[in-house]
């Protein structure tokens, strides 16, 4: 006689679970005073209890929309003074392309030839771009989308572990710079305006299909307010932790249902290409410190290949120019997002030939 099947947990349960031991996560952190508890609390409970097989869920739109926050706060750094500075950010800029082309040239071959990928998900896992871009640009060209998945959702934890550890025992910062000040201290008014850039930003950039549009569409008009001096305060400091929580969970969810055979050919393999891209973010940082183009600091986050709301996190808390960590971002987002499809083309139009 067959074995009863237990009942699957339903969407809600499984939601409020992946809540609750993310809150076990920042708890254990506070207690522990162990750095970033909102962000590592939550992404460590999750990424065990993932690997151990609990019936967790992403928190699905009201995640997407904790980068809202961060767009907010990052197009509040958007200033007349950001702006006149941009031609002294030029020459760091422009070792942008030149760097993106040689993690490609490195990240192809290594992802074919050591971790097994068909030549499409080796393009497409090699790209620092966006891992919510990269994986859709990967599945319209024929991808495997898990082993992509999988791929990008690893270059960001592994990178959320080492570089805060970097900034720490190498640089010598603090974590625990204010990221914002309580709401309680904040003009309603402002944040009244916050929430109508949020949503507006992230729905109106929907629907002009701009990519990663919960962060960007609040980013640049928070850009617009922050510029013409309407908006002149960042979110408070309990939304901002807030949506490092979200990010933390999501990071950690991301791995339910992940396989032995996923962890030992894909998970553990971009854990190695990780260290690769810290050793090239290594040689960007060094360039441009020596040659006195960025502060140790700022060149460091500016040229860790992380997620954009990640790195800006990691900005905030540090106390670094959010704004020229951001405008260096952007710009490798940029150039990937429009540049990848293309070569892409390119290089697959010659195999064919």
């Amino acid at each position: 006689m067959p074995l009863p099947k237990l009942p699957v947990p339903n969407l809600l349960f499984r939601q409020l679970m992946t809540v609750a031991l993310g809150l076990v996560g920042t708890g254990a952190f506070l207690l522990l005073s162990l750095p970033l508890p909102f962000l590592f609390g939550p992404m460590l409970a999750c990424l065990i209890g993932a690997l151990i097989g609990a019936p967790l869920q992403g928190l699905g739109q009201i995640s997407v929309g904790a980068r809202a926050v961060l767009g907010i706060a990052i197009g509040a750094a958007v200033t007349p003074a950001l702006v006149a500075r941009l031609p002294q950010m030029l020459a760091s800029v422009s070792l942008i392309p030149i760097y993106i082309f040689v993690i490609g040239l490195i990240g192809v071959p290594f992802f074919r030839k050591v971790c097994g990928f068909d030549s499409v998900t080796a393009f497409y896992a090699a790209m620092p771009g966006g891992a919510a871009d990269m994986t859709i640009f990967g599945a319209e060209a024929g991808a495997n989308v898990r082993q992509l998945s999988l791929v990008h959702v690893t270059r960001l934890l592994v990178i959320m572990v080492v570089a805060p550890v970097v900034l720490v025992q190498v640089y010598g910062v603090s974590l625990t710079h204010p990221v914002g000040e309580p709401a309680a201290q904040m003009a309603l008014s402002q944040m009244a305006l916050m929430v109508v850039i949020g949503l507006v930003g992230w729905k109106g950039g929907l629907k002009i299909r701009l990519f990663g549009a919960a962060i960007l569409g609040p980013l640049i008009l928070a850009a617009i307010f922050s510029l013409t001096d309407v908006l002149h305060q960042r979110p408070p400091r309990e939304a901002l932790l807030a949506a490092q929580f979200l990010i933390g969970l999501g990071i950690g969810v991301s791995y339910v249902g992940v396989t032995m055979r996923e962890l030992r050919d894909t998970v553990f393999g971009g854990a190695a290409f990780v260290v690769i891209l810290a050793l090239l973010a290594a040689i960007a940082t060094e360039i441009v410190t020596l040659s006195g183009l960025a502060p140790p600091v700022e060149g460091f986050l500016a040229f860790m290949p992380g997620g954009q709301a990640e790195m800006s996190m990691l900005a905030i808390v540090t106390g670094a120019d959010l704004g020229f960590v951001i405008v260096h971002h952007l710009t490798r987002i940029l150039v990937v997002i429009m540049g990848a499809p293309i070569l892409f083309r390119i290089l697959k139009s010659r195999e064919d030939r």
